[in-house]
């Protein structure tokens, strides 16, 4: 059985990331034809654990994990760690003796609950009573739904969790209504703002990132470079004497790094480096999803039998968040940044086979296995390759915020 999963993020008040949601290709006709769903997510659930691994997922954070009335009842969730989980009850499972008397066990076990697109009825009252967390789908959600919730549960001292929250105006109604925890992508949208109010520390960033990626830069010239930002050099002697390369003698001079790297090598991380010194006002997430796109992109290019693309692919997924990191268009950004012809079209969502590969990591990355599948077939892609790949990437992305 091939376990597909991707996650989400789910921030506190100060967007920083508090939890990831946990999901799952569980569908019963994509992995079980012959058992029920219930079996179907009981069996992702418990092999996720062993093939992935939650502190490597999830980075030690707590995950959000849909449960049906199935894996209630039958206490699927003795699996997972109590201080690790979160138990999110979806919408259609009713509140009747046997969920109850599953909800209070898990209760009495140490495990939060969390209710999923929750309504607002007498029926729910006892289940609302056992919540830890209530989630309130800012989409779907009048503004008089959006308050009603906080009224009712905030005195109780029911966190309040607003999901789909995919601009920074509902991210700051939610915040001013009082609601404890976000999920959406709204810290992956622009805030656009006039050239004038770019801090110049973010100028002299882009700068570097437009040189850095100028077809003609040399071997002097990319020394020059590294050698003028004095952050820039540290982390790149640093990155060199790691433990990943587990060298015999330290390397004490940019140029002798410049050498045992390559041209290339640095050149993609300093432009790495220099994205992730962009996003130093903006949410940590943001550079997470900037680095985990890059080598998600990257992987692909072997199995795609477009080895030769893995440095244009890798620069997609990096630039992905640029318009978001500098609040400013992502067309004008381009215009000064010497980037290839079809990573451009890429980032501009124009028709390119580098943007269709790129499709394919945002299905991904949001759970969209409908979208996953029908991009794969179209690459001519086994999907079932993709689950390693994902995997190896978060580890990647890991090991590179770690040193």
């Amino acid at each position: 059985m091939q376990v597909f999963i991707a996650r989400q993020p789910i921030f506190d008040q100060r967007q920083r990331v508090a939890a990831y949601e946990l999901l799952f290709r569980s569908s019963a006709e994509n992995l079980f034809p012959r058992t029920d769903a219930d079996h179907a997510s009981e069996s992702v659930i418990s092999e996720s654990l062993l093939v992935f691994g939650f502190g490597e997922l999830t980075g030690w954070k707590r995950a959000f994990i849909h449960f049906t009335r199935g894996l209630l009842v039958r206490q699927a969730a003795m699996l997972l760690p109590p201080d690790k989980v979160v138990i999110e009850i979806l919408e259609s499972v009713e509140p009747d003796p046997p969920v109850l008397r599953a909800c209070e066990a898990l209760k009495k076990g140490g495990y939060w609950l969390a209710l999923g697109n929750f309504a607002l009825e007498p029926r729910y009252e006892r289940l609302a009573e056992l919540a830890d967390i209530i989630k309130v789908d800012f989409l779907a959600a009048r503004d008089h739904q959006r308050r009603a919730f906080v009224e009712r549960f905030q005195p109780r001292r029911i966190k309040l969790l607003a999901e789909k929250v995919e601009t920074l105006d509902d991210f700051t109604e939610a915040l001013h209504l009082g609601y404890d925890f976000f999920e959406g992508y709204f810290f992956c949208t622009p805030e656009i703002i006039s050239r004038t109010d770019i801090p110049v520390r973010k100028q002299a960033y882009l700068r570097l990132l437009r040189d850095l990626n100028d077809p003609e830069v040399n071997f002097d010239r990319l020394e020059m470079l590294i050698k003028q930002d004095v952050a820039l050099s540290v982390k790149l002697l640093r990155y060199i004497n790691s433990a990943w390369f587990g060298l015999s003698r330290k390397v004490l001079s940019i140029r002798h790094a410049l050498v045992l790297l390559g041209t290339e090598v640095v050149r993609q991380w300093a432009t790495l480096a220099t994205v992730t010194g962009l996003g130093y006002d903006r949410p940590d997430e943001l550079i997470t999803t900037s680095l985990l796109r890059a080598t998600f992109c990257e992987r692909l290019a072997v199995p795609l039998r477009i080895p030769r693309r893995a440095a244009e692919l890798f620069l997609v997924g990096l630039l992905s968040p640029l318009d978001a990191l500098m609040g400013r268009p992502m067309d004008e950004l381009l215009t000064e940044i010497a980037v290839p012809d079809d990573v451009r079209a890429a980032l501009l969502g124009e028709p390119c086979h580098l943007r269709e590969i790129y499709r394919l990591v945002l299905a991904y990355e949001r759970g969209d296995w409908d979208g996953v599948i029908a991009l794969a077939t179209s690459l001519r892609l086994d999907e079932d390759l993709l689950p390693g790949i994902y995997q190896q990437s978060v580890q990647w992305v890991n090991q590179v915020l770690s040193t």
